[in-house]
């Protein structure tokens, strides 16, 4: 009796995987204005939070018009201000340095880092509207011989080993596996060189995500990750922290403004201020140098 016949065919491997390719459609589709019309104010268009302490007179304005224009103004310098203060921990960088921003949005950060340093920078996204986007506003400035944006994965990027002295994510590490993500920067990054990240993290000391890290998660399509996983892919990859900032409380006064932002609201704000409150959630900064 003759055996069966088993096809033993090997089914191509997608570029991408499904979930890379929904992300990859939100951003491409997505246009919020809480993005759009900070960004639109300097051209610097940041995706990710803010920092500091609020000017609260910005909610005094009687003029509605006014008032708007002055929260959203006040919100953009609270997200430029987490943007240098990122850039400020990417180590002693010159003009013959070469940045890596792995999920770069619009761009806004690797602007901050170009103009802080003079170093030249790549940034990585899966969204192709985004890396256009951005690489008009780097021709804008007549600085896109120096920033350039490119639509790739950050988990597989293509660059030459060792070619980076520094490289960050900014809240983007949610997006990926933090092994693969590591593993990448790790093999981008010269040794000695820095690598930057700020995050939302799930507080495992209190065990598995609350119910308000789930919500984020169903809101973002992304996978938040317990603190301790950034420290043990890290120990695995080679990269070694030199400064641990927990940034939470000092992130909270810009959620409490943008909730009372009724143009810019996403209908997430109540929930982050639950999350970071409740202690569940955490706004974390961590800088380490690839040994």
């Amino acid at each position: 009796m003759s055996s069966p016949h088993v096809d033993t065919a090997i089914a191509p491997v997608p570029p991408q995987s499904r979930y890379q390719n929904s992300v990859a459609d939100y951003w491409n589709a997505e246009e919020n204005p809480v993005n759009l019309e900070l960004g639109r104010i300097d051209d610097l268009y940041h995706h990710h939070y803010g920092v500091g302490d609020v000017d609260w007179s910005v909610l005094d304005d009687a003029d509605p018009e006014l008032r708007e224009e002055r929260i959203t103004a006040e919100l953009h310098r609270l997200e430029h201000a987490q943007a240098e203060l990122l850039a400020g921990r990417l180590g002693p960088l010159s003009a013959a340095d070469r940045v890596f921003d792995a999920g770069c949005g619009r761009g806004g950060g690797s602007v901050v880092a170009h103009l802080r340093h003079g170093c030249e920078a790549d940034g990585v996204t899966l969204s192709e509207k985004q890396a256009e986007f951005a690489n008009e506003q780097a021709r804008k400035r007549s600085i896109d011989n120096s920033v350039r944006y490119h639509c790739r994965d950050m988990l597989d990027t293509g660059f030459p080993t060792g070619a980076f002295a520094a490289s960050w994510n900014n809240e983007s590490t949610m997006y990926v596996e933090l092994d693969l993500l590591f593993a990448e920067h790790s093999r981008l990054l010269r040794r000695g060189g820095r690598y930057v990240v700020i995050t939302g993290c799930y507080n495992d000391t209190y065990g598995r995500a609350s119910r308000e890290v789930s919500l984020i998660n169903a809101h973002y399509i992304c996978d938040i990750h317990p603190r301790s996983a950034y420290f043990r892919a890290m120990a695995r990859n080679r990269l070694v922290p030199v400064h641990v900032q927990d940034l939470t409380e000092a992130t909270i006064p810009y959620w409490e403004l943008r909730r009372q932002a009724e143009h810019l609201v996403t209908g997430i704000e109540d929930t982050f201020l639950d999350a970071y409150r409740n202690g569940s959630f955490q706004y974390l900064m961590i800088a380490a140098d690839r040994v």
